[in-house]
C-alpha cells in the first residue's frame, strides 16, 4: 500500500518493532491504521517506509472489517502524518526510550491532534506522570505498555496518573478489548506489573546459575513445566489463596533465614495470616469465596490445568533446542 492521504482513527507514531506490532494488532482486527515514520535524519525515508510497510504486512493474516472490506495501512513520514493526526481518535507514541525524543514527538502530536484525541505512550521506562507533563492536557494521557510481539501477546498494561480522566482509561481499555487484547490497569509505578514480576524471577534464575544450584536448562525447564504452567492458570495471588497464605508465610520465613531479606514477605501476607484471611480455607484472602461455590471453582481450574497440559505435554517433553554455554575457564585452567 502507499500513502494515499486516507485519514484513519488510529495513528501509531514510530515505525520500529513496537510500532509495527501495534499496527498489525489493529489491522488484524479490521481497523485502519496510520504508521508514521518520524525519523528526521533518515536520508532515504521512502525506502525505510516501504521496508516498514512490508514488515508489518509480512505476518498479517487477511483481515476484514465488519463492512467486509480489507483494513487500510497508511505508512507516511512526519509531514504527511500531520493531516492524519488532526482526525485521529487515538495516538500511540512508540519512539525510542529517550526522554528528549519523546518530549519532541509528544509536543508535535499535541500541537496537531484534536483536543479530544487520546494520547498513549508505549514506554516501558518512563512513568505516566512524567509523560503527562509533556503535553498541555494531562487528562487525556496514559501509558499503554504492550508486550513484544505486540500483535501476538494478548496483554496490554494501561497505566494512568492521578490526572488521567477515568473516561479516557475506559476508552482505552474498551478499544483494546475490541481488538481482542486483555487490558489491565495499574497506577504510575516503576515496572508496571509484568516487568516488575519478571525482573525478580529472571534475576533469581540467574543467581541460581551463579550459585551452581542447577543448570540453565533445568531451571528453564522447571519454569516452563512447573512455575509457568501453574501461573498461566492461577495468578500468583490466586495461587496464594489456593494453597493457603499460611504456606507462603512460613516458607518466606524459612527462605529469609536461609537466603536473605529478598524473600521476606510483605506486611499484607502476615496480616492475612493473623486475621485468618488465608484463602480458600477461610473463604477469604486476596479474593472472597462463597463456600457453596468453592468446589465448582476448584473443579473448573483443574479442568483448565488438564487441558493446558494435554496441549503442552508433547512440547515440554521434547528435547531442548539450545545447548548450555560452557563454564568459563578457572584461573588454573588458563
Amino acid at each position: 500500500m502507499t500513502d494515499t492521504g486516507q485519514r484513519t482513527d488510529v495513528v501509531v507514531v514510530g515505525a520500529g518493532r513496537m510500532g509495527q506490532g501495534i499496527a498489525r494488532a489493529f489491522l488484524t482486527a479490521g481497523m485502519d491504521v496510520t504508521l508514521a515514520d518520524v525519523k528526521e535524519t533518515d536520508e532515504d525515508r521512502a525506502r525505510y517506509r516501504k521496508a516498514a510497510e512490508e514488515q508489518v504486512m509480512e505476518r498479517l493474516r487477511p483481515a476484514a472489517s465488519a463492512s467486509g472490506r480489507a483494513p487500510r495501512l497508511v505508512v507516511c513520514d512526519r509531514a504527511s502524518a500531520q493531516a492524519q493526526l488532526a482526525d485521529a481518535g487515538v495516538v500511540f507514541e512508540a519512539v525510542p526510550e529517550v526522554i528528549e525524543v519523546k518530549r519532541s514527538i509528544l509536543s508535535w502530536v499535541d500541537a496537531h491532534a484534536a483536543s479530544d484525541t487520546l494520547i498513549a505512550s508505549t514506554t516501558s521506562t518512563f512513568l505516566v506522570t512524567e509523560i503527562a507533563d509533556l503535553v498541555r492536557d494531562p487528562s487525556r494521557v496514559l501509558n499503554a505498555h504492550w508486550l513484544n510481539p505486540a500483535d501476538l501477546m494478548p496483554l496490554v498494561e494501561v497505566s494512568r496518573s492521578d490526572r488521567t480522566d477515568p473516561a479516557q482509561v475506559e476508552r482505552m481499555t474498551g478499544l483494546l478489548r475490541g481488538i481482542g487484547k486483555i487490558p489491565v490497569v495499574c497506577g504510575p509505578a516503576a515496572g508496571y506489573i509484568v516487568p516488575r514480576l519478571q525482573a525478580l524471577v529472571m534475576n533469581e534464575a540467574a543467581r541460581m546459575v551463579e550459585e551452581g544450584v542447577a543448570t540453565a536448562t533445568d531451571i528453564d525447564l522447571a519454569v516452563r513445566a512447573g512455575l509457568g504452567t501453574r501461573f498461566s492458570v492461577l495468578g500468583p495471588l490466586e495461587f496464594i489463596d489456593w494453597g493457603g497464605g499460611d504456606i507462603l508465610y512460613y516458607a518466606s520465613r524459612y527462605l529469609t533465614a536461609q537466603l536473605g531479606d529478598r524473600f521476606r514477605a510483605p506486611a499484607v501476607v502476615e496480616e492475612n495470616m493473623t486475621t485468618r484471611r488465608r484463602g480458600l480455607q477461610d473463604h477469604t484472602g486476596f479474593y472472597a469465596y462463597e463456600p457453596e461455590s468453592i468446589a465448582a471453582y476448584q473443579a473448573g481450574r483443574m479442568r483448565e490445568f488438564e487441558e493446558l497440559l494435554r496441549l503442552r505435554g508433547p512440547e515440554l517433553r521434547a528435547e531442548p533446542v539450545l545447548s548450555e554455554r560452557p563454564d568459563p575457564p578457572q584461573d588454573g585452567d588458563r
